[in-house]
Protein backbone atom coordinates (compact mmCIF):
# COMPACT_ATOMS: atom_id res chain seq x y z
CA UNK A 1 0.00 0.00 0.00
CA UNK A 2 2.68 2.42 0.42
CA UNK A 3 4.30 1.92 -3.05
CA UNK A 4 0.85 3.16 -4.12
CA UNK A 5 0.39 5.79 -2.00
CA UNK A 6 4.00 7.02 -2.72
CA UNK A 7 3.13 6.25 -6.66
CA UNK A 8 -0.23 9.03 -6.41
CA UNK A 9 1.78 11.52 -4.00
CA UNK A 10 4.06 11.91 -7.29
CA UNK A 11 1.94 11.18 -9.72
CA UNK A 12 -1.02 13.05 -9.50
CA UNK A 13 1.28 16.51 -9.10
CA UNK A 14 3.15 15.98 -12.00
CA UNK A 15 0.43 14.79 -14.16
CA UNK A 16 -1.87 17.99 -13.27
CA UNK A 17 1.65 20.04 -12.77
CA UNK A 18 2.36 22.44 -15.76
CA UNK A 19 5.81 24.38 -16.27
CA UNK A 20 8.06 22.12 -14.95
CA UNK A 21 9.75 21.87 -11.69
CA UNK A 22 9.28 24.73 -9.56
CA UNK A 23 5.43 24.73 -10.83
CA UNK A 24 4.77 21.19 -9.16
CA UNK A 25 6.82 21.89 -5.81
CA UNK A 26 3.63 22.91 -4.44
CA UNK A 27 1.56 20.25 -5.28
CA UNK A 28 4.14 17.95 -4.09
CA UNK A 29 4.42 19.37 -0.84
CA UNK A 30 0.97 19.57 -0.35
CA UNK A 31 0.98 15.78 -0.89
CA UNK A 32 3.59 14.71 0.84
CA UNK A 33 3.46 17.06 4.03
CA UNK A 34 -0.31 18.08 3.89
CA UNK A 35 -2.05 14.68 3.06
CA UNK A 36 0.27 12.19 3.67
CA UNK A 37 2.30 13.14 6.81
CA UNK A 38 5.74 12.27 5.32
CA UNK A 39 8.05 14.71 6.10
CA UNK A 40 7.24 18.25 7.84
CA UNK A 41 7.29 21.56 6.43
CA UNK A 42 10.54 22.38 7.35
CA UNK A 43 12.04 18.91 6.53
CA UNK A 44 10.55 19.37 2.83
CA UNK A 45 12.09 23.19 2.79
CA UNK A 46 15.13 21.40 4.15
CA UNK A 47 14.99 18.97 0.95
CA UNK A 48 14.40 21.20 -1.50
CA UNK A 49 16.76 23.41 -0.68
CA UNK A 50 19.47 20.72 -0.68
CA UNK A 51 17.95 19.29 -3.71
CA UNK A 52 18.36 23.11 -5.41
CA UNK A 53 22.27 22.89 -4.58
CA UNK A 54 22.56 19.56 -7.08
CA UNK A 55 22.42 19.24 -10.35
CA UNK A 56 19.44 17.61 -12.31
CA UNK A 57 15.59 18.23 -12.39
CA UNK A 58 14.62 19.27 -8.81
CA UNK A 59 11.18 17.30 -9.23
CA UNK A 60 13.04 13.65 -9.75
CA UNK A 61 15.21 14.68 -6.68
CA UNK A 62 12.43 15.53 -4.42
CA UNK A 63 10.86 12.02 -5.45
CA UNK A 64 13.74 9.89 -5.17
CA UNK A 65 14.79 11.70 -1.48
CA UNK A 66 11.26 11.38 -0.56
CA UNK A 67 10.52 7.62 -1.85
CA UNK A 68 13.86 6.40 -0.05
CA UNK A 69 12.84 8.02 3.27
CA UNK A 70 9.29 6.21 3.12
CA UNK A 71 10.12 2.56 1.97
CA UNK A 72 13.50 2.56 0.89
CA UNK A 73 15.31 1.87 -2.71
CA UNK A 74 12.16 0.45 -3.69
CA UNK A 75 10.16 3.43 -3.18
CA UNK A 76 12.73 5.56 -4.78
CA UNK A 77 12.12 3.39 -7.81
CA UNK A 78 8.29 3.79 -7.31
CA UNK A 79 8.13 7.69 -6.76
CA UNK A 80 11.01 8.81 -9.77
CA UNK A 81 9.30 6.72 -11.84
CA UNK A 82 6.14 8.48 -10.79
CA UNK A 83 7.33 11.54 -11.39
CA UNK A 84 8.61 10.49 -14.92
CA UNK A 85 6.19 8.85 -16.63
CA UNK A 86 3.02 11.40 -16.62
CA UNK A 87 5.63 13.56 -18.60
CA UNK A 88 6.80 11.23 -20.80
CA UNK A 89 3.44 10.39 -21.61
CA UNK A 90 2.03 13.47 -21.89
CA UNK A 91 4.99 15.05 -23.87
CA UNK A 92 4.91 12.24 -27.20
CA UNK A 93 0.54 12.59 -26.79
CA UNK A 94 0.52 16.41 -26.92
CA UNK A 95 3.70 16.92 -28.61
CA UNK A 96 2.09 16.15 -32.16
CA UNK A 97 -0.95 18.04 -31.56
CA UNK A 98 0.74 21.21 -30.40
CA UNK A 99 2.63 20.86 -32.93
CA UNK A 100 0.20 21.32 -35.39
CA UNK A 101 -1.58 24.32 -34.34
CA UNK A 102 1.88 26.10 -32.74
CA UNK A 103 0.79 29.14 -34.39
CA UNK A 104 -2.98 29.20 -33.24
CA UNK A 105 -4.04 32.28 -30.73
CA UNK A 106 -5.81 29.83 -28.88
CA UNK A 107 -2.67 27.53 -27.60
CA UNK A 108 -0.45 30.69 -27.16
CA UNK A 109 -3.48 32.32 -25.22
CA UNK A 110 -3.21 29.59 -23.18
CA UNK A 111 0.36 29.61 -22.18
CA UNK A 112 -0.38 32.93 -21.09
CA UNK A 113 -2.97 31.90 -18.94
CA UNK A 114 -0.70 29.21 -16.64
CA UNK A 115 1.73 31.79 -16.16
CA UNK A 116 0.22 33.67 -13.46
CA UNK A 117 -1.20 30.74 -11.94
CA UNK A 118 1.98 28.99 -11.76
CA UNK A 119 3.55 32.55 -9.93
CA UNK A 120 0.85 32.90 -7.68
CA UNK A 121 1.49 29.03 -6.19
CA UNK A 122 5.11 29.90 -6.02
CA UNK A 123 4.01 33.12 -4.07
CA UNK A 124 2.21 30.97 -1.91
CA UNK A 125 5.00 28.30 -1.27
CA UNK A 126 7.10 31.10 -0.17
CA UNK A 127 5.10 33.21 1.89
CA UNK A 128 4.71 29.28 3.77
CA UNK A 129 8.36 28.76 3.97
CA UNK A 130 9.14 32.56 4.95
CA UNK A 131 6.56 31.96 7.91
CA UNK A 132 8.11 28.13 8.92
CA UNK A 133 11.89 30.18 8.90
CA UNK A 134 9.95 32.72 10.94
CA UNK A 135 8.73 29.97 13.71
CA UNK A 136 11.40 27.75 13.49
CA UNK A 137 14.96 29.66 13.14
CA UNK A 138 13.61 33.42 14.42
CA UNK A 139 13.19 36.63 12.22
CA UNK A 140 16.45 38.02 12.94
CA UNK A 141 18.40 34.87 11.06
CA UNK A 142 15.44 34.33 8.43
CA UNK A 143 15.86 38.56 7.61
CA UNK A 144 19.76 38.53 7.37
CA UNK A 145 19.47 35.04 5.09
CA UNK A 146 16.55 36.82 2.99
CA UNK A 147 18.36 40.01 2.43
CA UNK A 148 22.00 38.53 2.08
CA UNK A 149 20.26 35.99 -0.70
CA UNK A 150 18.55 38.96 -2.23
CA UNK A 151 21.61 41.17 -2.65
CA UNK A 152 23.67 38.26 -4.11
CA UNK A 153 21.22 36.88 -6.74
CA UNK A 154 20.07 40.92 -7.27
CA UNK A 155 22.86 42.91 -6.94
CA UNK A 156 26.28 40.35 -7.96
CA UNK A 157 24.69 37.94 -10.16
CA UNK A 158 25.14 35.35 -7.74
CA UNK A 159 23.70 31.90 -9.10
CA UNK A 160 21.25 30.52 -7.23
CA UNK A 161 22.93 27.42 -5.97
CA UNK A 162 25.79 28.84 -4.43
CA UNK A 163 23.04 31.41 -2.68
CA UNK A 164 21.40 27.76 -1.39
CA UNK A 165 25.17 26.48 -0.15
CA UNK A 166 25.55 29.96 1.93
CA UNK A 167 22.40 29.80 3.26
CA UNK A 168 23.09 25.95 4.27
CA UNK A 169 26.11 26.78 5.51
CA UNK A 170 24.85 29.52 7.57
CA UNK A 171 22.10 27.50 9.23
CA UNK A 172 24.71 24.91 9.81
CA UNK A 173 26.95 27.31 11.92
CA UNK A 174 24.43 29.40 13.36
CA UNK A 175 21.19 27.62 14.01
CA UNK A 176 22.48 24.08 13.77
Amino acid sequence: MIYWDLFLAFFIPNIIGYGGGPAIIPLIEAEVVGRYGWMTSQAFAETLALGNALPSPIATKMAGYVGYEVAGVGGAFVAVAATVIPSLLLMLGALGLLYRHRDSPRVKRMSQWVRPVIAIMMAWLTLGFLLESFNTSGAIHTLIISIVAAVALVRFKTHPAFVVMGALVYGGVFLG
